[in-house]
């Protein structure tokens, strides 16, 4: 088990001028799990396979531990890939495609097998050894590409979008699993996907990029509670965090017809071009009497979840925003076409310069 480092690590593929990873420094620990997270063509799969060799580094390095492996052929760099189409030899046994590399690399036939049987019980697959991939589930291949990942006993484990074949609920045991497995093997290991509820749910820290550039690197709680720009704030949480214009006053923000309380000391932080926007979590919203300050919110639709509910709505007012979310209590829904006033505290409230986009509050 290693460490990983990219310094200064970038990727200009041929025919462009913009890299598509941009000097990318990054720390990941031994035996940490650390999530790559952004929409496509941020450079998230670039950066892993830079990791992986399967991709050159333009300039910059990347380090596995102490050693630079900016220039080494992917066999020596000691990592093992999990795809998101598995790769499988459809004519192969599970037993034979999960041993498959111990094979190549000249590894005795009984020390196979017995590596072998040893990932089939940690990923449940003793019972499938002898079938052909075409026999199995999407859910069970993705274990058996996880197997022989396992069986190389590698430093790293680089996994490229490994969830994304999969229905919605096998997507939600799998990266149970998988996430139990890493904790259990205790392997570092780099994550990518484009699932910002999956980044969040299996990451000991996650990376979010952006146009190949390095926004903010933290734990999961961490990023939603404190997002550090506009983007983080509006791609970590789903439902998406409410990013609205507001003005500066004396009292705080206003939007419309609604003064929200801000911290002062966020506001003297703001540019002399005065603009900036105000983030809510839909369930920092609450609904609050006519006589209480707030924002007036047409109901468009109530999403009932069961368990939560959650409004999305016309802002009244003046406002300059399209669409309020608030989560809403599930047992007592509002009708639609109603209108509610909306509230939140100041404490609950991120403030951005809407220029920089960076992060005011503390």
């Amino acid at each position: 088990m290693s460490s990983v480092r990219y310094d200064h690590a970038s990727r200009v593929y041929d025919g462009t001028t913009k890299p598509a990873v941009d000097s990318l420094d990054l720390e990941i620990q031994d035996g940490e799990f650390m999530v790559l997270v952004g929409p496509s063509g941020c450079g998230k799969s670039t950066s892993l396979r830079m990791l992986a060799g399967l991709e050159e580094v333009t300039s910059g390095s990347i380090y596995i531990g102490d050693r630079d492996v900016s220039n080494v052929p992917p066999k020596d760099r000691d990592i093992a890939m999990v795809f998101q189409n598995y790769a499988l030899y459809p004519h192969m046994s599970v037993a034979d495609n999960m041993g498959f590399a111990l094979k190549m690399a000249g590894v005795d036939k009984s020390t196979r097998l017995e590596k072998v049987k040893q990932a089939a019980k940690l990923l449940d697959l003793e019972d499938y050894l002898d079938r052909k991939p075409k026999a199995l589930s999407g859910g069970q291949r993705q274990r058996v590409a996880m197997g022989r990942a396992i069986v190389r006993e590698p430093q790293v484990f680089c996994m490229d979008e490994p969830l994304s074949n999969l229905d919605a609920k096998l997507r939600v045991s799998t990266r149970t699993q998988i996430a139990a497995l890493q904790q259990r093997l205790g392997i570092t290991t780099v994550y990518v996907t484009h699932d910002q509820v999956e980044a969040m749910t299996m990451g000991d820290r996650v990376c979010v990029l952006k146009d190949g550039l390095l926004q903010q690197v933290d734990t999961p709680l961490a990023l939603y509670d404190r997002p550090e720009n506009l983007f983080v704030a509006s791609f970590i949480g789903s439902p998406a965090m409410n990013i609205i214009d507001a003005t500066p006053t004396e009292d705080g923000a206003n939007i419309g017809e609604y003064v929200v309380p801000v911290d002062r000391t966020a506001m003297s932080k703001l540019g002399s071009h005065g603009k900036l926007k105000v983030g809510v979590r839909p369930e920092n919203w609450r609904i609050v009497d006519e006589s209480e300050p707030g924002l007036h919110v047409e109901v468009v639709v109530v999403e009932e979840l069961g368990a939560d509910a959650y409004l999305y709505g016309g802002v009244k007012g003046g406002a300059d925003v399209d669409q309020v979310i608030a989560r809403i209590d599930a047992r007592r829904p509002p009708a639609k076409k109603s209108t509610v006033k909306l509230a939140t505290d100041s404490d609950k409230v991120h403030v951005f310069d809407a220029e920089t986009g960076e992060r005011l509050s503390d």
